[in-house]
């Protein structure tokens, strides 16, 4: 038996249950059997949490395989369907739509992108709308899904999904994990933190019932709250609701009445977007606006009178602020999920953050030392994914011709960070779009947003030009037969969902 270093972390505490506190407890409890360190997790059943989203992007995918949940196991428990996009309705003008795809649009041409290669066909002759080179988005509205093939000479390979899920019960499925593998839950709530009067470091959390928890390390999963983030270590917030104006959002279930789109729509309406997310058991809706520019009744109104299906249950309301902490990772305390910053969930972000919070806390993990090159590793690599997020986000918004209501014609006219001017009049030259330092959003992302936008260049790349332009149309002719060929084969994405349903009965 090894003898346990001085400096190792002999107490992880885990502030807050929720989505964020037990994917956090799950996946650290994982990785850290080694005998020595314990985790306990506090929550509060009093405490209502924030329901952080019920649909992902496809890292979520690698993540459940990580801590070891079945994917077939995962669909039962929580209810999930398949999610192979998002469609934008009425976001660029009233009576647009497009679908931003996971996977990735055709193939490339002796290493020029293939959206490249579509920006000239588009240009000078006619040619199909880019969504007809993505098995992804052809699936999606052929209500078609399977799972992608590890062959990379298959169509199939281009595939990318992620899920729709009930977020109570995935909480509820890691939760059970991080108890079989250790965790202990304490029921309380905390009223007091207790600082060291040198280090300034937290030492106890005190519990309404008067137990103090001691610990060397301090995960925060409180929600909008941050109690030791915010409020004990007294990191500021800051605020990015001058480019993200949404502030509240109200919500309701409702019954399903169709099989299940493998897909999440989100349409723009006067003062915001609604979302619309099937899962196996309901469809979750939801209505994010802006307050400077709509009444709460006004936004609960809109949201029933677009409502598809009977209503299930009340509607419930919730007031954010979108932005982030100026630090993530501060003294012996680590924010994870909304309490270290919220991102309105377009393009359903918001647990995918909780994902890479945890990820790069398992890669920066400390001792007792805290050494400062940890935190600050971390909190740049965390800042540069917030705001990576917030460019793509607000370009939404920037990129529309509308202006049929106040809200609209701000986000049209607002400034934008300099980061996200300098990708779209990179774009707009020459439609160059590059991924910057392990950026979550890739070529293929933007290219969906800004195409889907109207957003054009000038030109293309001039390395296009040594393409004949014949044999790249019968390229892509071919391209979008295959795809379409591919798609048609599929199984139907309620079918498919059945037969995964069987191997858990077996």
């Amino acid at each position: 038996m090894t003898d346990t270093p001085s400096t190792s972390l002999k107490h992880i505490v885990i502030a807050g249950g929720g989505t964020a506190g037990w994917m956090t407890a799950a996946a650290i409890s994982r990785l850290t059997q080694n005998g020595y360190t314990r985790i306990t997790l506090i929550e509060s059943e009093t405490i209502g949490t924030v329901g952080v989203g019920e649909a992902t992007i496809p890292p979520i995918v690698g993540f459940n395989q990580l801590i070891g949940i079945p994917e077939a196991d995962f669909i039962e428990q929580t209810q999930a369907t398949f999610k192979l996009g998002i469609e934008f309705r009425n976001w660029h003008s009233i009576g647009d739509a497009y679908m931003h795809p996971f996977g990735s649009y055709g193939r490339d041409v002796e290493a020029i992108k293939f959206y490249q290669l579509w920006l000239k066909l588009r240009t000078l002759r006619q040619a199909p709308d880019i969504q007809e080179f993505c098995l992804s988005a052809v699936a999606a509205y052929s209500g078609k899904f399977s799972a992608p093939s590890p062959n990379p000479n298959s169509v199939l390979s281009s595939l990318a999904y992620a899920y729709h899920f009930d977020a109570a019960l995935y909480a509820k499925m890691h939760r059970e994990l991080a108890e079989s593998q250790g965790v202990q839950r304490l029921e309380g709530k905390i009223i007091e933190t207790s600082l060291h009067p040198e280090t300034g470091h937290i030492e106890t959390l005190k519990l309404e019932d008067g137990q103090k928890i001691e610990g060397d390390f301090f995960i925060d999963c409180t929600g909008f709250r941050a109690l030791l983030i915010g409020q004990a270590l007294g990191v500021e917030f800051e605020d990015w609701s001058h480019w993200l104006p949404c502030d509240r959002a109200v919500t309701i279930g409702g019954e399903r009445d169709t099989d299940p789109d493998p897909y999440t729509r989100a349409t723009a309406l006067s003062a915001g977007w609604q979302w619309r997310i099937p899962l196996q058991h309901r469809t979750g809706n939801g209505h994010v606006y802006s307050s400077q520019y709509i009444t709460d009744d006004e936004a609960h109104k809109a949201l029933m009178d677009n409502l598809e299906g009977r209503a299930q249950g009340t509607a419930r309301k919730i007031h954010f602020k979108t932005g982030r902490r100026k630090k993530y990772f501060h003294k012996n305390c680590v924010a994870i999920g909304l309490s270290a910053g919220f991102m309105e969930p377009l393009e359903s972000t918001s647990i995918h953050l909780i994902q890479a919070g945890i990820s790069k806390l398992i890669a920066l993990m400390p001792d007792t030392s805290f050494n400062t090159i940890e935190a600050e590793t971390y909190n740049k690599l965390t800042h540069m994914q917030y705001e990576q997020i917030r460019d793509f986000l607000i370009l939404h918004y920037k990129a529309t011709d509308r202006t049929d209501s106040d809200f609209w014609s701000y986000v049209k006219n607002m400034d934008i960070p300099d980061s996200l001017q300098t990708k779209l009049d990179l774009f707009k030259s020459k439609g160059r779009i590059f991924r910057h330092q392990d950026e979550l959003f890739g070529e293929d992302n933007w290219a969906a947003l800004l195409i889907g936008q109207k957003v054009f260049p000038k030109s293309w790349d001039p390395m296009v030009d040594t393409l004949n332009t014949d044999h790249l149309e019968q390229h892509l002719k071919g391209m979008q037969q295959l795809i379409r060929k591919t798609a048609d084969q599929m199984p139907t994405h309620q079918n498919y969902i059945d037969q995964l349903l069987k191997q858990t009965k077996n």
